[in-house]
């Protein structure tokens, strides 16, 4: 009898240790558990900061897109103005700042003469912000202190190596060449072209190619 109960209670005994778990199994189990959790983590982590970063991205894409669009047509339309019948067309170009008069105006609300100034106020290596300024009506000399409309627009901050460069064609050859400075009183014409190109923050190259319509579709 006494060998029976003995031989229950190993049993028993036997049973419970199968059932349950040691201290050492627990401790793999949770240690286990922690380093997917940590893997699981990371991976999130890492996903959502490349979401992130890509929409930063597309959003300062779109931002660039809208700033090409607003200075392209405003180039695109640049009209052979002149203030007075005995001067030239007004059409100023250097390798930092252009002035000349655009056939659209956002204070006119898109089409009429407006005066625009574009311009980069960086030095050398330095970085700068390229700005453009619209005057509505235009004038010029004493007359340009007058009532008007006048707005400026920061259109890139800290921007590097900016520079604006005409497209001139050679009326004997027909070859195309691109020019540092424009005095469109001195020629009379104005440019084919118009290219912006510059340095962003992060170091990438823009470039922009803006044809001047009235050039473009002018009998040769």
């Amino acid at each position: 009898m006494r060998l029976r109960i003995a031989d229950c209670e190993m049993r028993i005994a036997g049973c419970r240790s199968q059932m349950g778990f040691t201290l050492i199994e627990l401790t793999i189990a949770f240690t286990l558990l922690a380093l997917i959790l940590m893997i699981a983590y990371g991976a999130f982590y890492v996903g959502h900061r490349a979401v992130e970063k890509g929409e930063a991205r597309l959003e300062e894409t779109q931002r660039l897109r809208t700033v090409q669009e607003l200075v392209g047509s405003y180039i695109r339309s640049a009209h052979p103005y002149r203030f007075a019948p005995n001067v030239g067309y007004h059409f100023f170009g250097a390798d930092k700042q252009l002035a000349f008069i655009s056939g659209v105006s956002v204070g006119l609300g898109g089409r009429g003469f407006s005066e625009v100034i574009i311009s980069w106020n960086g030095e050398g290596e330095a970085p700068g912000d390229l700005t453009l300024e619209e005057r509505v009506p235009p004038r010029s000399g004493e007359r340009s202190q007058g009532v008007g409309y006048q707005n400026a627009l920061v259109l890139r901050q800290s921007v590097r190596d900016f520079r604006i460069d005409y497209m001139d064609r050679d009326p004997m050859s027909g070859e195309e060449r691109w020019l540092e400075k424009w005095d469109g009183s001195d020629r009379n014409s104005l440019p084919r072209a118009v290219r912006l190109a510059f340095r962003e923050k992060d170091g990438a190259e823009v470039e922009w190619l803006f044809p001047i319509m009235m050039s473009v579709l002018a009998p040769q």
